[in-house]
């Protein structure tokens, strides 16, 4: 609460809500108690899931651009200044924040990993802007002009992807601001990070099917080759690919005229796969080796992928979900 009364915009315009649906640990009346007259909050004890609680959160939310971030996030005080500087182009329907993660002074696995998946991450959104649009929200921080919300259904995994990607159905652009952004830990070890990589990947491919018209090329142009290239491929068809890579490997170096050219591809896989072992050895052992974080959080991501087919046949028509424990800052 504090970080969001430090930021730097004027308080007669800045409005301060939390939806604390199905919270059981105080939070509502400790807001309600300490912070009267500077937060509305509004509450039911009903648990249905953080895209329910945004929907009904919208009904109450009368202001032209609606600011979104986490309970568990912090921004920066510039954050509302630029992303509202950003919305002064009437192409733009959202604004992306950057996501970044905390830094220890003795990163695991999951911090080092994470770490570096989001600094590609927020390069490629940057490119993906510089091209046309930003693919996608993350919920950390986000922002949309509230005549484009649109409800989701109650069971949607990932509300800020989809929610975003639907405003850029309309016509609008996403656009992405590096000045404001949210820090956030990282999981606290592996298996909590699994836990939200799985939903993620489950999010995904649930999104996939709930956002098809977009994989019309001749109706979304550019746009349509961004979010195939940079989301579909990544929850779909590249995990397959890439495991079938080493059987296939093998079959060409027994059956192709270039042994040598399929030997050396082969030794190269089991080099980079040696390499993902030994980096998730080491995080067992709380080493810090950012370098072979890089192969293991790569193969770890596309296991994932797979196990959020599972994760979403379980889900159903459930939004909600296990909050993954977060590292200690």
């Amino acid at each position: 609460m504090m970080n969001s009364l430090a930021l730097d915009y004027p308080s007669d315009k800045l409005h301060i809500v939390w939806v604390t649906d199905g919270s059981n640990d105080g939070t509502n009346d400790r807001l309600q108690t300490q912070w009267d007259g500077k937060v509305t909050v509004y509450f039911q004890p009903k648990r249905q899931g953080k895209t329910a609680a945004m929907t009904r959160g919208m009904t109450f939310i009368k202001t032209p651009i609606v600011v979104f971030t986490d309970a568990n996030t912090m921004i920066n005080s510039e954050a509302i200044r630029e992303i509202v500087l950003a919305f002064q182009n009437p192409k733009v329907g959202c604004v992306a924040g950057e996501k970044r993660i905390a830094v220890q002074s003795k990163d695991g696995a999951a911090a080092g990993g994470e770490g570096i998946y989001w600094k590609y991450e927020s390069s490629l959104k940057a490119l993906d802007a510089r091209l046309y649009s930003t693919v996608g929200a993350a919920g950390e921080l986000f922002a949309v002009r509230r005549e484009l919300f649109e409800p989701m259904a109650p069971d949607t995994l990932l509300d800020d992807f989809i929610l975003s990607l639907r405003i850029t159905m309309k016509g609008y652009i996403i656009a992405y601001c590096t000045n404001a952004y949210a820090i956030e830990s990282s999981s606290a070890d592996m298996r909590e990070e699994e836990k939200r990589k799985i939903r993620i990947a489950a999010g995904g491919l649930q999104s996939i099917a709930r956002l098809r018209p977009l994989l019309n090329p001749f109706r979304y142009g550019v746009l349509s080759f961004q979010y195939t290239s940079h989301r579909v491929l990544r929850w779909s068809v590249t995990p397959f690919l890439l495991f079938a890579l080493f059987p296939l490997n093998i079959v060409l170096l027994f059956s192709s005229s270039a042994p040598v050219f399929y030997g050396i591809l082969l030794i190269l896989q089991i080099l980079f796969y040696v390499m993902g072992y030994w980096g998730y050895y080491l995080s067992t052992k709380q080493i810090k080796n950012k370098l072979l974080f890089i192969p293991y959080y790569f193969l770890f991501m596309n296991v994932n992928v797979l196990k959020g087919i599972g994760y979403l046949k379980q889900k159903k028509a459930n939004g909600t979900w296990e909050k993954a424990k977060r590292a200690e800052s």
